[in-house]
């Protein structure tokens, strides 16, 4: 494609994540005794170059007299070179192909390893400007070519000058020596590019800093994989989520912010107005108020099971995409409940605490096994059915309650009310939602139905169990011991004091809503939860999204993909048809679902569209929003 525009690219931590040399210093070391005191000398040579603070023909001889390369530890070199070409360069490769004629590549590099990289992108070897090695006869690399203008200081501007390039000269580059070219005149504009190292030195000097190739192509309008830059996506991470969840994001590209602990409603409703993406656990609360200042926010995240902390109606009203993780910290809820129905039948706790103040109590008195005790179970969502197959194992008899029919797993017997379980069991263990219908279930009335001496666990939700009732029934010891990891009011963060009536009370287990919080289950999360999110963002899928109707997509190749949200009025899908009919834009494919409240459009078109049809889509009535994914 023909342009004015010229555009000249750094290669090393610029087109690659990496420095080439550092790479092949490791490769050439293996086995090397001496190899990390090597390779730290060589990082640091290149890093003290890179900053401008060492010229660029000494560093360049320093690294090479510590190398012991060959010419045979090229090919593995360029195999892990093509590796680790940068993602956002990997996603818009076709630009490089459309606007080969227009790209140069000029590195203090070595072609013998550039131009195999590069030439994959469609640039031409002509178009690649770099040094070359000096081989013996054995093939060692024993110097440079010191008569090539890149092996000296400002090598790139006179490579520049050279070409001669009438037009605009855009350089992208991380470096000092990229810089320069712009210093010297050569150049209409540098771009320092962040994506994989950012120095400081270099960034003062930048007319514009690109944390991606995107954001350069975005800034001058140019055609681009996605529609908008990933680094201008803001996320914001509250409440401790584990920092895979940060790290996932921000090497999708994102702009992350995390936030230890939760937000009220006042603080939260300023604080999203320019956040894209959020990211909380159970005690942050999304309301409709927060909601009316979330103009940008297209996809929300629980980083756990519940949502009840969120107005999910709201959510769908603005065009907010839900998504929790409603299996990823099972198996921890489980182990935890299983250690606490055994400490609370032997009464563990209370002689811990009290050998803790000196006191050895050694009896067998209201000290039992599990074994042939009745295990009740009220909802027997993934949670409860676990719990019921791992408490059988231990010779439980399992009996549960749902108000969803479930198949029993092993030899569970199902309850016809809530009432029914209670008056059997031994031992109750909560695994319900927080919806509002789900509030007191267990209020002083239920307690009228327990058998005497049960013992109770909430690792569910808080307001779920009268706290008052549950506190007078330990007291009159209907209650025989009790669980509790959720309660109606929780701290915000670790430096609050939690209140609740049942501190000090005798054979009460009381932890900081814990339950799901293992290492495991986190990191579980913290990967299962983004990538739901990055797969929305990145083809509109709504796979395991707790409030849209659930769409698997692949990624499109080759098209332009439009995502339409609506209220789910009749007539929308004509209006849109329409539109495009009236643009003379042709459907590749059409996806369309809809629940009670919205209705979820995805289209796939094959030809290049201006923005009268975007404005054009973005105004029929009872449109909720409107985006352009590529």
């Amino acid at each position: 494609m023909k342009s004015d525009k010229y555009f000249v690219f750094d290669f090393d931590s610029t087109f690659t994540k990496v420095e080439a040399l550092d790479v092949l210093c490791e490769i050439s070391l293996k086995g090397n005794p001496e190899k990390d005191r090597i390779l730290k000398q060589v990082q640091d040579i290149t890093n003290t170059c890179m900053d401008g603070k060492l010229s660029f023909r000494e560093s360049l001889e320093q690294r090479l007299a510590l190398l012991s390369a060959h010419r045979n530890h090229l090919e593995p070199l360029i195999s892990y070179l093509k590796d680790s070409v940068s993602v956002s360069f990997q996603r818009n490769k076709e630009f490089f192909k459309n606007y080969s004629e227009n790209i140069y590549i000029i590195s203090n590099g070595f072609k013998s390893f550039i131009v195999p990289v590069v030439e994959d992108y469609g640039i031409p070897a002509e178009h690649v400007f770099a040094n070359e090695f000096v081989f013996d006869e054995e093939g060692n690399i024993i110097g440079y070519d010191q008569n090539n203008h890149l092996s000296g200081d400002n090598g790139k501007s006179e490579v520049i000058r050279g070409l001669e390039l009438q037009g605009d000269v855009y350089v992208i580059g991380d470096g000092y020596n990229d810089y320069k070219i712009k210093a010297a005149g050569f150049a209409n504009k540098f771009y320092a590019f962040t994506e994989n190292i950012q120095r400081e030195s270099v960034l003062e000097k930048a007319d514009h800093i690109t944390p991606s190739l995107d954001e350069f192509l975005y800034l001058n309008k140019m055609n681009t994989a996605i529609s908008y830059p990933k680094n201008r996506i803001n996320v914001l991470l509250l409440e401790n989520i584990h920092p895979d969840a940060e790290a996932k994001l921000k090497e999708e590209g994102y702009n992350v912010e995390v936030h230890p602990a939760a937000m009220d409603e006042d603080e939260l409703a300023e604080k999203i107005k320019n956040v894209s993406i959020l990211g909380i656990r159970s005690k942050t609360h999304v309301t409709a108020k927060v909601l009316e200042n979330a103009n940008r926010l297209i996809a929300l995240g629980a980083f756990c099971i519940g949502t009840n902390q969120i107005d999910l109606e709201a959510c769908q009203k603005k065009g907010v995409a839900v998504f929790n993780a409603p299996y990823s910290n099972t198996r921890s809820v489980v182990e935890m409940a299983i250690a606490e129905i055994i400490f609370l039948m032997r009464g563990f706790h209370d002689k811990s605490m009290g050998m803790h103040q000196g006191k050895w109590i050694k009896s067998a008195s209201n000290s039992n096994e599990v074994r042939g005790k009745k295990l009740g179970i009220i909802g027997y969502g993934s949670i409860g059915a676990q719990l019921s197959v791992l408490a059988e194992s231990m010779g439980m008899d399992v009996y549960y309650y749902d108000l969803i029919e479930k198949l029993a797993l092993g030899n569970a017997t199902k309850c016809n009310s809530m009432e029914e379980l209670l008056s059997i069991v031994d031992v109750v263990s909560l695994h319900v939602d927080g919806r509002p219908e789900n509030k007191n279930i267990l209020d002083a009335e239920a307690f009228k139905h327990m058998k005497k001496g049960m013992i109770l666990l909430n690792l569910s939700r808080g307001p779920i169990v009268d706290i008052s009732a549950l506190k007078e029934n330990i007291l009159n010891k209907t209650i025989r011991g009790a669980a509790i990891d959720v309660f109606p009011q929780e701290p915000k963060s670790n430096d609050e004091e939690f209140i609740s009536e049942l501190r000090g009370l005798p054979n009460v287990i009381l932890t900081p809503h814990v339950g799901g919080s293992t290492l495991e289950a986190q990191e579980n999360i913290a990967d299962f939860v983004p990538n739901k999110i990055i797969e929305y963002v990145n083809t509109g899928s709504t796979t395991n999204s707790v409030n849209f109707p659930n769409v698997q997509l692949p990624l499109l190749q080759n098209a332009h993909r439009l995502m339409h949200i609506h209220m789910n009025k009749p007539g929308v899908l004509a209006k849109i048809s329409q539109v495009l009919a009236e643009h003379n834009i042709n459907v590749v494919g059409q996806y369309l679902k809809t629940n009670e409240t919205i209705g979820y459009v995805i289209i796939d078109i094959d030809k290049a569209y201006d923005d009268a049809v975007i404005q054009a889509l973005k105004s029929i009535e009872n449109t909720i929003r409107f985006r352009v994914l590529y």
